[in-house]
């Protein structure tokens, strides 16, 4: 590699004292942020797109279920045309349905780069362990577009595992050397999108007060598809289930705490009123873990809070896959079966989550093997590893992650 890679110039900004990791990450990871390593191929320059030539996005209420909905629910198989099978929900225009889903890699840190764009409008949200206490998100668009997704920043491993199962579109900033060769040469390696010189308005930059963010338009990608010949053909997503019958068996979870590190902690708080989990964030760094700042998370793109339906805490072994001590490079498999935690309804369910093979959608089952219901709508999973931590205190829910490596 030829420049110092991410880790390393974040470690250099530091006093020894504040580096603690994972359960009491530092403000390391506030550092104003350079290129997370060096791209493998090199990114084309883009002129970026002035404020004005971007239209901001009018406030739109999320996809709700509606009465009548089938007392039965909808899945794993046989979907209308009209419903998605990735939240349950029917879609403004069936059309939209027949296309690939679009995953695109959402930078969390710094903080001055939050509120990011566009999350609201995902079918599917994963929060996923990166590096020295940092999280990014990987953001599932299918039943609705978004004008703006961003920051968007680089691809780790363990995204393969949700371009496989989703069989998506694929649209990061950048990768490590080995982690872009092992995507370029996957079978999906022509379903991958960087920015380059013919990929505006899909895929450009966007400069407001200076910062250069690398966003995206998922509407506007559909051309950008077509224009390079990659298949976009509707894929089988089948397998989720969908009820607005809450499962029987849960326990009172008004308030699920979901910590990475000390500068990654989240916080979802049960709205009856919406019957949906409002998502806070770290406003601050709490390295020894008593004193968690949290600020509500709004989405840039519509003002709106960040909501979900359904959180889902998965727990996978994360893996130190580089023997260099001096570098964390991790991955994981999700594929078979692990434990799992449904949030939905005010009501906390331990479960599995299952995926028995590659091409397979993640599902939720019980220890007798049937599928349990998602929400209809929106769901967030927080990825932690094996050992996480798990506190209850009346409905009150606490996941403090683990390291297994």
């Amino acid at each position: 590699m030829t420049t110092k890679p991410y880790w390393l110039i974040l470690l250099t900004t530091l006093t020894l004292n504040a580096l603690v990791l994972a359960g009491c990450a530092t403000s390391a990871l506030q550092a104003t942020p350079t290129a997370s390593a060096t791209p493998f191929l090199p990114r084309a320059t883009q002129t970026p797109l002035p404020l004005a030539t971007t239209p901001a996005a009018s406030p739109t209420a999320a996809p709700t279920a509606t009465a009548p909905y089938p007392p039965e629910g909808y899945g794993p198989t046989n979907f209308p045309a009209n419903v998605n099978p990735l939240t349950g929900l029917p879609v403004s225009d069936p059309a939209l349905l027949n296309r690939r889903p679009i995953l695109i890699k959402v930078q969390n840190l710094p903080r001055s780069d939050r509120p990011q764009s566009g999350l609201s409008r995902a079918d599917i949200v994963y929060e996923l362990y990166t590096e020295y206490g940092s999280t990014r998100y990987a953001a599932l668009f299918y039943g609705q577009d978004a004008e703006r997704v961003m920051p968007i920043r680089s691809a780790r491993y363990p995204d393969i595992n949700l371009i496989r199962m989703y069989k998506a579109v694929f649209v990061f900033g950048s990768a490590y050397e080995p982690i872009f060769r092992r995507l370029a040469n996957s079978e999906f390696g022509n379903r991958l999108i960087l920015e380059g010189g013919d990929t505006c308005p899909a895929v450009c930059r966007y400069d407001p007060n200076g910062r250069n963010y690398l966003a995206a338009n998922t509407q506007a990608l559909q051309t950008l598809l077509a224009k390079r010949g990659i298949d976009n053909t509707r894929p089988n997503l089948d397998g989720m289930v969908f009820n607005l019958t809450p499962p029987p068996g849960g326990q009172p979870a008004e308030r699920v705490f979901a910590r990475f590190s000390g500068a990654i902690y989240n916080r979802w708080d049960y709205d009856p009123a919406s019957g949906r989990y409002q998502r806070y964030v770290d406003k601050e760094n709490d390295v020894d873990q008593r004193n968690e700042v949290y600020e509500q998370l709004t989405d840039a793109l519509t003002q709106q809070p960040i909501q979900a339906d359904n959180v889902v805490i998965l727990f996978v072994r994360y893996e130190e896959v580089d023997p260099r001590p001096e570098v964390e490079v991790l991955d994981f498999k999700l594929l078979g079966k692990g434990t799992a935690y449904l949030v939905r309804d005010g009501q906390i369910y331990q479960v599995n989550w299952q995926r028995l093979r590659e091409e397979d959608v993640l599902t939720l089952v019980n220890d007798a093997g049937q599928l349990v219901p998602f929400k209809p709508g929106q769901t967030w999973f927080e990825v932690m590893g094996l050992s996480t931590r798990v506190q209850n205190t009346g409905a009150t829910w606490r996941f403090t992650f683990g390291r297994d490596w």
